[in-house]
């Protein structure tokens, strides 16, 4: 085992918490539901980024490369200041969803460089300009500009020119569970002297002005100590120390509301939050505690920098006292040297050998960022709902108002995010994803997150899954029975033993699930299934998730698919469970004969002989039913369309001949159902009939990949798009009412603020639904075999079997991230700094979405949740 094999072991078996402290500080605490306590749930607008630096925070906190322990109850940053700012650089900066041309959008550019699963070894960047950071001028160009102009992004403001920028890299190293290294480092890229200011902080959540818990902990300046120290006490962690190198000044402050500036009423206390700002870009020598104690403290190093050269500084944040010998010694520059080294060593196991450097680091960035999405979460939603007792009574329309439904729930853990600024808050579906990438270096992280999400303080007593905060009541596509599979399977290889255990305990609860599912999502009960928007935003012609504008309503390919899809999965896992309980063998048989009324719906929905398979185009569609029963087919050659392709699975006969009640009652049905079982296809082998169970049947499947390895539909350079190119010259129109509606093929941004100004499913590359293909041609392959081919890409007479087309998709997604012979990334797009500069080019983003042309990052620029799939692709097929 390596070195962090074994912290991982000590870890899973309590004998070392390794994962104590770690990167759980959020990006973006502020504009955030939690932090919510307007009216009518406009939540950006009441704590703008504006008031971040004044206002204490209810539910967590927020920082720049931080980390804190797994509680966040202590917590550590770092703040800059290159002396022309109007404020410290405390927090990163964006625009708001109103205020962006393209909703809610990060204006900064970091970077995550390294992680180890314990994160006993860390690495972060950011990148901070010399010149004054452009706040007014971000927000004034991106509200000038419309749907259909591209974002004003920072490196535009012209503020990165001539390399005027500091390179300010954060490393963490754990010499011990509880006793963490930080080196800073700060390069001047520029051609002249610039100044910069560093201030690592430290501070604790405030836990103390709600009227809940008066206990308040206390940092002050520990003068027993020869260099610059902080001593923290908390009453759940006692002592704790930071070591500061140098001669640093070390500046207190609380972490508390400046009610007067913000509310004009009288503060508490002379210190408040905003008290180091305004002592260090203000000069108010008042508004710091020259009794050197509070709740949040800083040391600050100044420096000025000449071109080309650095500053850096090392702490240690540790519960080992300084009576214990030399707080800062040399052992530093070789523990952090011992990290890096088995950090390296670790991901050789991960990493397949031999792929190019260049792909290793992709893969390695994309690893680094998923690891450091982790976020503490805490959201009480009765006490939000009730208000605080030393809070201003909630408004009345709160009782009524976004989640009451969801009173039971109750978060205080380290959850995976989408991201930790655009998205820092957990998604259900999103979260599904994470996990297979998180598999791949901590199958135990992935695996509580998943049990968690079905938790009783998160699942609804009706058996439905959280969603996300802006709405939990909303509807996710199901995957949460695939994503446990997948585990652990990927476990099982890994290790080379699956963890049972989990397995039952994932499927139990999702049995409440699956049952929310079929009561109120299929309410006339004929197997078909309404689920809203289910993710895919604005991907049809009416926002699926209101009332539609026709009356009616539409049968959905997707979610009766997703459904197909879920059936399958938890059939897979009862039969898995099956071989060592006999009475998971009854349920494996319910989800069999449930997928069969499901696939037989999906061709004639309860009788009437509506299909939601378009004989004539080859191709599934949404139906939408009008008020006057009549039944129209929404023609938009969609994803909708693709993902029957999910429900797909293979029964081996060594598998059935080994669980006789389930083969005794398949048996049954398949002889007094005969016209449900004609729904699958078996196949005779020498070891008895082998079962294929899919939506789509083989000849079905060529129709539909005719559509989706069409270069001039679905299929781009870089992978599949969302909405066929078909669409750019032959948008889809309907007209009903008096009132039309169109559907054309956007690759890039949304033209549309349905579901939000960022989220566009009409043209662009997804990496979830992505990869759910890739792994569906596989199964299809697995049965049809090597002498069922297809034309790839269509029209150009290259014939390939299944498994060659998914690594055919595979090659053209990682291509995305990949340096190609002209030296360029297609994710960076036309942005010349990143695509030709030294400091630069090698730098990651993991977007959200990416462009169906060109392949250029789009969305949210550090959604390494779902797009860290990108790292299982690369260990699967390198090259």
């Amino acid at each position: 085992m390596t070195k962090e094999e074994i912290r991982l072991e000590e870890d899973r078996q309590h004998k070392a918490n390794w994962k104590r402290w770690g990167p759980y500080l959020s990006e973006r605490q502020w504009g955030t539901v939690r932090e919510d306590y307007s009216p009518h749930g406009t939540a950006w607008e009441y704590l703008p980024h504006d008031h971040a630096r004044s206002r204490a925070y209810r539910w967590g906190e927020d920082g720049i490369g931080g980390i804190s322990d797994r509680h966040q109850y202590i917590c550590f940053a770092l703040a800059l200041w290159n002396g022309k700012d109007p404020i410290l650089k405390e927090r990163l900066f964006g625009l708001t969803g109103s205020e962006g041309n393209h909703g809610e959008d990060v204006k900064e550019y970091y970077f995550y460089l390294d992680s180890t699963p314990t994160h006993s070894y860390m690495k972060f960047l950011y990148k901070y300009p010399q010149a004054e950071f452009p706040y007014g001028l971000l927000a004034q160009e991106n509200r000038q500009r419309g749907k259909r102009d591209l974002e004003f992004e920072l490196i535009n403001t012209g503020v990165f020119d001539d390399n005027r920028y500091f390179d300010v890299f954060i490393e963490y190293a754990k010499a011990g569970a509880d006793d963490i290294l930080v080196r800073i480092e700060a390069i001047n890229r520029g051609p002249e002297p610039a100044e910069l200011h560093l201030l690592p902080t430290l501070w604790f959540r405030n836990t103390w002005s709600w009227g809940l818990d008066e206990r308040k902990p206390r940092l002050r300046r520990d003068d027993s100590v020869e260099i610059a120290t902080i001593k923290a006490d908390h009453y759940y962690y006692g002592s704790r120390w930071l070591y500061c190198e140098g001669s640093p000044q070390l500046l207190f402050t609380e972490n508390e509301t400046n009610k007067s500036k913000l509310f004009n009423s009288e503060n508490e206390s002379p210190y408040v939050k905003d008290g180091i700002n305004d002592y260090i870009v203000h000069g108010v020598k008042a508004a710091v505690n020259s009794a050197a104690s509070g709740t949040k403290g800083s040391a600050h190093y100044r420096a000025t920098l000449a071109p080309g050269a650095s500053f850096s500084t090392w702490l240690r944040l540790t519960n080992v006292s300084p009576s214990s010998g030399q707080p800062l010694d040399g052992n530093f520059q070789r523990t952090l040297h011992d990290r890096r080294t088995e950090a390296d060593e670790f991901y050789r196991t991960v990493i397949p050998d031999p792929i190019a450097p260049d792909h290793k680091n992709v893969m390695r960035q994309a690893l680094a960022g998923v690891l450091w999405s982790k976020q503490f979460y805490h959201y009480d939603l009765n006490r939000w709902i009730k208000g605080d007792p030393a809070g201003p009574e909630p408004p009345r329309e709160r009782l009524n108002g976004r989640n009451h439904e969801w009173r039971h729930l109750y978060n205080a853990d380290v959850i995976s995010m989408p991201d930790k600024w655009e998205y820092p808050w957990y998604a259900a579906w999103d979260l599904a994803f994470h996990c297979i990438a998180l598999a791949l270096v901590d199958s135990d992280f992935a695996k509580e997150q998943l049990v968690l999400m079905t938790r009783e303080w998160y699942m609804h007593p009706n058996g439905q899954l959280p969603a996300y905060e802006w709405a939990f009541g909303d509807v996710n596509p199901p995957v949460h029975a695939w994503a446990a599979w997948r585990v652990y399977k990927v476990e099982k290889k890994r290790r080379g033993k699956g963890d049972r255990r989990f397995l039952e305990r994932v499927f139990q609860k999702l049995l409440l699930n699956f049952t929310w599912w079929v009561n109120r999502k299929d309410a006339e009960g004929r197997n078909v299934f309404q689920g809203g928007f289910l993710g895919l935003d604005n991907i049809g012609v009416f926002d699926r998730s209101a009332p539609l504008p026709t009356g009616g309503y539409i049968e959905q390919s997707d979610g009766t698919s997703w459904m197909g899809m879920y059936c399958l999965n938890m059939l897979a896992i009862a039969l898995e469970l099956a071989r060592e309980n006999s009475a998971y063998e009854d349920v494996a048989s319910k989800f069999f004969e449930h997928f069969v009324y499901i696939c037989r719906a999906m061709n004639d929905i309860g009788g009437e002989g509506i299909e939601l398979w378009d004989v004539a185009d080859g191709f599934y569609y949404d139906v939408l039913h009008l008020p006057d029963g009549h039944a129209l087919p929404l023609k938009v050659r969609s994803m909708v369309g693709l993902i029957p392709l999910f429900a797909v699975e293979t029964l081996d006969p060594e598998l059935v001949d080994h669980l006789p009640g389930f083969k005794r009652r398949m048996q049954w049905f398949i002889e007094n159902r005969p016209e449900l079982s004609e729904r699958f296809e078996t196949e005779a082998t020498d070891d008895g009939p082998r079962r294929f169970l899919s939506l789509v049947n083989r000849r079905q499947l060529k129709r539909v990949l005719r559509y989706m390895l069409d270069e001039n539909e679905f299929f781009s350079p870089y992978g599949i798009r969302a909405l066929s190119r078909y669409h750019h010259d032959h948008p889809y129109l309907l007209k009903t009412n008096g009132m039309e509606y169109r559907v054309d093929y956007e690759p890039a941004e949304s033209s549309t603020g349905l579901f939000g100004g960022n989220s566009n499913w009409r043209g662009p590359i997804w990496f979830p639904v992505n990869f759910l293909l890739l792994e569906s041609l596989q199964k299809f392959h697995y049965f049809l075999g090597d002498s069922y081919k297809v034309e790839c890409p269509t029209g150009s007479g290259r014939m390939q079997d299944l498994w060659q087309v998914a690594g055919e998709i595979s090659q053209r997604l990682t291509r995305i991230f990949f340096r190609g012979g002209d030296g360029r990334r297609p994710v960076f797009g036309g942005t010349e700094k990143f695509q030709t500069d030294p400091y630069w080019r090698d730098l990651i983003p993991f977007h959200e979405y990416f462009h169906g042309d060109n392949g250029a990052g789009i969305g949210a620029s550090h959604q390494t949740g779902w797009t860290a799939l990108v790292a299982k692709l690369i260990q699967q097929y390198g090259d």
